[in-house]
């Protein structure tokens, strides 16, 4: 086992993330090696370690985070077509606008558009505050998580919205690169983040507006 990984792993977690690789391994087959899957597993498995708070069962958040990677792979290699446009919303954290933006474009798209989301310096857990400012407007939050940038989600994607994390997020041609400056929910009151909630929406709303728009010619 590489070094790298060496103080993040057990024996027993080895034996999780192999059951894990495998199934991972029957959903891609045909697109990607039994190592590439592997190898995307034990990093995002590692990333995730890095910033969690609470470690066990960290082995469930890991393969769904694999599985997005991976899948955006597979897009930005052509080994899955687009059925929707791809956006990804990445703040500093994503705990707090980026979390907010994917809840409100996924309600309101109702499947006309794919979300991704992720973090330049993603925190541990989303902020309290924006689970529950979602709540209250009936969108359920409480199952995400953060997670780090990696250069899979910005390929696969169409349009991707950046929100106070400066220059963390790498420019590939033909992608179309929004920032929306939006006030940071951390450590901001409930009604302040409410506040934030309802400008998120409004531009939500603009993009939606704009990609069903390009989508219907």
């Amino acid at each position: 086992m590489d070094d790298e990984f060496e103080d993040v792993y057990s024996p027993e977690t080895d034996k999780v993330l192999e059951r894990v690789a495998e199934r991972l391994a029957v959903r891609f087959i045909g697109h990607f090696s039994t190592e590439t899957i592997k190898r995307y597993l034990r990093e995002s498995y590692v990333a995730l370690y890095r910033t969690a708070r609470v470690k066990s069962h960290l082995h469930v958040l890991a393969e769904r985070f694999a599985t997005d990677r991976l899948t955006a792979l597979a897009q930005a290699q052509g080994y899955i077509p687009k059925a929707v446009p791809e956006v990804l919303f990445v703040c500093t954290h994503n705990a707090g606008r980026s979390q907010m933006a994917a809840a409100l474009l996924n309600y309101h798209a109702r499947g006309r558009v794919h979300i991704r989301t992720a973090g330049s310096e993603p925190a541990s857990d989303i902020e309290p505050t924006v689970v529950e400012a979602l709540a209250e407007i009936g969108l359920d939050a409480s199952a995400e998580f953060p997670k780090p940038l990696t250069d899979d989600v910005i390929r696969a994607a169409d349009v991707i919205v950046t929100m106070g994390c400066g220059d963390a997020c790498p420019i590939h041609p033909g992608k179309r690169y929004l920032d929306w400056t939006l006030p940071d929910p951390h450590g901001q009151a409930l009604d302040e983040v409410r506040a934030i909630r309802d400008q998120v929406d409004t531009h939500v709303r603009g993009l939606l507006y704009e990609l069903t728009l390009s989508t219907a010619h």
